[in-house]
């Protein structure tokens, strides 16, 4: 399915593992059951590896929510972590997300007013706003080496405490300070945790209160290397990008109480929260990177159309008034409704992946636009497959692939079955022994005439319910062959194969006139028998 275009591939835990104690009261009325103003929200990966579908996930409620209030979809990329970076997978997160069918309507490929949409290109900001917290006090720098840094660390947890740094450079005077800046010495700038945090109504949990300086020490917002952590950048970018609401999995739930202090010390108004339910395995354990099919482009390759993708990862989570197959992305942004989000892990199911992929490939084979896109791809595969062994080319016209797709639909969940042994008969005229035909009657001859003159006498005009009365038919005019052996018979003539669709299908799919080639070399096969 690589080459289809994005018109075709349309038809396409709790909280992790913490120690500290979240306080979240669910039973209150969300503050998304109304949204009102602008609507602007973002996706932003870091691009320190390929888009997986925890990442398509978010991406995807994400873009239903803009686009269900008519918004914006911003993608952003956040390529702070300079050391981790990924060659490649900046573009391909952006590319996996058009064949999607969710393009962002702002990001590093299609600009905007907002950019630039990389934050390595944005540091001069980071670095301002830093320089305005230490200049109200809301910020400070620490000498601290890496090497102290470790033995602290090492020392709580030989102690069995949770890791942290203990403040110490919040406390140095000015002159001290300043006497290290001008030696050059290699510093971070730490944000200050102050006491006393306000409660927020997240979107999906509720209320929530963490007390961050409680737990955790002063976090770091530039490091060494003049480059933020996220905890600054995101909230940078997304009071100058105009981000209205951010929804984002909920392992950043713990985290946001630290965002609001940096909002209010830099007296900007923050955006609305809500934290997603994370995605997780069937029986319930995290959805790992390490599972290699979980990349989006494995999927693509694998030839699941995009919309199987989002229909299954929305089905097994919450959201939607009710949840059914087959949903396009049109239904799902209709069906959206964001007061419906609820705490629990959405446990998805892959098996069903193939099932939600039929479902889909039968809606794509039904639409005419999508069915041409389907019939240039099959076509490439077809010669792919048996390049060598096509006897005729009419087997690559469009009409007669269109036949055997919409014959098929509703059969097959990925059009590559088309071109396994299974339906090779379909694109290469199959080989059988006169030993085989024996074994079955000897009336050979006579059930081959019969059936070529059913084929005269219906002309073009093949119907799979017709056939099926007409072989009944042909199977009462022999002497000795009964029904079945009559159908084993041709169905061995047509395909070469035991089984598969219906004699009457074949037929139809095959049409008149490759029938009577393959009925022909019946006779001759008997013949000379």
């Amino acid at each position: 399915m690589l080459s289809l275009s994005r018109r075709c591939v349309r038809c396409l835990t709790a909280v992790r593992h913490t120690r500290v104690k979240l306080q979240v009261n669910t039973d209150v009325r969300r503050c998304c059951s109304a949204v009102q103003g602008e609507v602007r929200v973002r996706f932003a990966p870091s691009p320190t590896g390929f888009l997986h579908l925890g990442g398509l996930r978010t991406a995807l409620y994400n873009y239903i929510f803009a686009k269900k209030y008519a918004g914006s979809f911003v993608l952003r990329l956040e390529d702070t972590d300079q050391s981790r970076l990924v060659p490649g997978a900046a573009e391909s997160i952006e590319d996996m997300l058009e064949w999607a069918g969710i393009p962002p309507d702002e990001s590093p490929r299609q600009g905007g007013s907002a950019g630039p949409y990389l934050q390595s290109q944005r540091l001069d900001l980071y670095r301002q706003t830093a320089q305005k917290l230490v200049e109200s006090g809301h910020a400070y720098y620490c000498f601290c080496s890496p090497q102290r840094l470790d033995l602290l660390k090492k020392e709580a947890l030989r102690s069995g405490q949770t890791p942290r740094y203990d403040n110490r450079c919040r406390h140095l005077k000015a002159q001290q300070v300043q006497e290290k800046l001008d030696e050059g010495v290699a510093h971070v700038i730490r944000f200050r945790l102050a006491e006393g945090v306000e409660p927020f109504q997240d979107m999906v949990f509720g209320w929530t209160h963490h007390e961050v300086a409680q737990v955790e020490g002063d976090p770091v917002v530039i490091k060494a290397d003049g480059f933020p952590t996220y905890h600054l950048a995101n909230i940078v970018d997304d009071h100058y990008m105009s981000i209205s609401h951010v929804l984002r999995g909920s392992e950043w739930l713990i985290s946001t109480s630290k965002h609001l202090l940096m909002y209010g010390a830099l007296g900007w108004k923050p955006p609305t929260f809500g934290h997603l339910p994370l995605l997780m395995n069937k029986d319930g354990s995290k959805l790992s990177k390490r599972q290699g099919d979980i990349f989006i482009q494995s999927f693509q390759r694998d030839g699941i159309l995009p919309e199987a993708l989002l229909d299954i990862t929305t089905n097994c989570g919450s959201g939607f008034n009710n949840n059914h197959m087959g949903r396009t992305i049109d239904e799902l942004i209709s069906e959206f409704n964001p007061s419906k989000i609820t705490t629990h892990s959405a446990l998805l199911d892959l098996d069903k992946l193939p099932e939600f992929n039929r479902i889909h490939l039968k809606q794509c084979i039904e639409d005419e636009a999508q069915c041409c896109l389907l019939i240039k791809d099959l076509q490439e595969q077809i010669q792919r497959a048996f390049a060598a062994d096509i006897q005729d080319k009419e087997v690559l016209h469009e009409d007669y692939i269109r036949r055997v797709l919409h014959l098929r639909k509703g059969h097959i969940s990925f059009t590559k079955e088309l071109v396994s042994p299974s339906y090779a008969y379909l694109w290469v005229r199959p080989s059988f022994s006169s030993q085989q035909v024996a074994a079955l009657t000897t009336e050979a001859q006579h059930i081959a005439s019969l059936v070529l003159k059913l084929i005269s006498e219906r002309g073009e005009e093949l119907a799979v319910d017709r056939l099926n009365k007409d072989l009944k038919t042909v199977a009462k005019q022999t002497r000795a062959t009964n029904y079945r052996e009559v159908m084993k018979l041709i169905r061995l003539t047509l395909s070469g194969l035991q089984q598969g669709p219906s004699v009457a299908e074949m037929m139809v799919s095959l049409g008149p006139t490759e029938i009577s080639h393959r009925l022909h070399k019946l006779l001759l096969l008997s013949e000379t028998g």
